[in-house]
């Protein structure tokens, strides 16, 4: 669990965010603490009035607006009543039992959490300090509530990451689920799991769940400014919908904290490098075209992406490893992993025309007047490009298509 607490000047302003989200369908009022009636009956302004009138019995403090949030790891699933217990549980350790507040449950990002609003001031008129509140008092709290209620530590790395392994991520559909609860929870879960060494190989990754990172245009101001946006895709890669900013994401996967990434998966996904080119050299041995290549490589929980120029022509691929969440280009594993070492070492078998590029002499034909159920050898490489290359009819014919020569009569002398 991860606790943030803001404070400020107005009360409207933190009940007014929460909700205009209840409004838009992204959160609900799951339950309230020192109000007389229910929180389903509750109007904007009861809500309200309950907060300001405790913040009028003190005029010279300012900051009078506790707003803070509890943020839980992706793969928690928290009903309400758990929800509200441990959010009363929190304002309980903190000093704030006494308190009237509001709890919010949102639904706008990949992982469950809560709002929670309220005042600093008491009913007597006195201040509730927030000095140092986070490190003296919510940071003590939040480890005895992850404890108490069996919550994932956030504290615990180790245990973060084996669980974040096991997340099932689905590509996202645009129109079927909330678009930030979306992207969110797949580029939070690709971030940390996956191991890519640039902004490419991530978008190779996030390609597979219809998502990918923008930089913008090079003129454009966010690429100035170093921004971040993130989109659904459709299944042609054209952009949907409207875009999520990097520093609205729970893990704020910008641009900044990527590079990082990129240095440190350089060596993470080491290991992994030779266990991926065996699986390669297996399929290769095998297949007989690209289609197939790749299809023998899903097997092996590979995703193989070409990447073609405007004219079609293959330039590259990549090799993503879902299995050991590592993605490679094909130079990176070694010239004879490459998109052209590749299609060239595929035993192509092809049929009709044979195109140019084609090696003759190893093609296998059917001679006429030779046995059908039978293939004859391959003929000599002449032969083979007399049968292969159309003639000129304006041309002579060789000579062992045309008629024989005849013999010439010589002359007998008399001597």
């Amino acid at each position: 669990m991860v606790a943030k607490i803001k404070s400020g000047k107005s009360l409207i302003g933190a009940l007014n965010y929460n909700e205009n989200k209840v409004k838009a369908g992204k959160a609900k009022l799951i339950a309230t603490s020192g109000y007389m009636k229910s929180h389903e009956t509750l109007s904007f302004y009861d809500k309200l009035f309950r907060l300001t009138d405790l913040a009028e019995r003190n005029h010279r403090t300012k900051t009078n607006t506790v707003h803070l949030s509890l943020n839980f790891d992706v793969t928690e699933n928290l009903k309400d009543e758990l929800l509200v217990n441990i959010g009363d549980e929190y304002m309980k350790k903190i000093g704030f039992a006494n308190q009237p507040y509001l709890i919010y449950k949102h639904f706008d990002a990949g992982h469950p959490h809560i709002h929670i609003v309220t005042t600093n001031i008491e009913a007597d008129g006195k201040r509730i300090s927030l000095h140092n509140i986070g490190e003296l008092v919510s940071e003590p709290a939040r480890k005895a509530i992850e404890i108490d209620f069996g919550l994932v530590q956030a504290s615990n790395k180790e245990i973060k990451q084996d669980l974040d392994k096991n997340i099932n991520i689905q590509p996202i559909q645009y129109g079927q689920i909330d678009t930030k609860r979306g992207i969110t929870n797949i580029v939070n879960v690709v971030t940390k799991t996956y191991k890519f060494t640039s902004l490419p190989e991530l978008n190779a990754i996030l390609g597979q769940f219809n998502v990918m990172a923008d930089k913008g245009t090079k003129e454009s101001v966010m690429f100035k400014n170093g921004g971040l946006h993130y989109w659904v895709i459709d299944k042609n890669g054209k952009k949907t919908g409207v875009p999520i900013k990097a520093s609205s994401i729970y893990n704020k996967p910008t641009l900044k904290l990527l590079d990082e990434r990129f240095r440190l998966n350089e060596y993470l996904r080491k290991p992994f490098k030779e266990k991926l080119k065996a699986k390669i050299d297996k399929v290769t041995s095998q297949a007989i075209s690209l289609e197939q290549f790749k299809s023998e490589l899903k097997k092996f929980e590979v995703t193989v992406i070409i990447r073609e120029n405007a004219e079609g022509r293959i330039f590259g691929m990549s090799y993503i490893d879902n299995a050991n969440k590592a993605i490679f280009n094909g130079s990176d594993l070694g010239k004879s992993y490459s998109a052209a070492s590749i299609i060239e070492g595929l035993q192509y078998r092809p049929t009709g025309n044979v195109p140019a590029s084609v090696d003759k002499e190893s093609i296998q034909i059917y001679l006429p007047g030779s046995n059908n159920n039978q293939i004859s050898p391959a003929p000599t490489p002449r032969l083979l490009e007399e049968l292969l290359n159309p003639l000129d009819p304006n041309s002579a014919l060789p000579t062992q298509f045309g008629q024989k020569k005849k013999k010439k009569k010589r002359r007998k002398l008399n001597l």
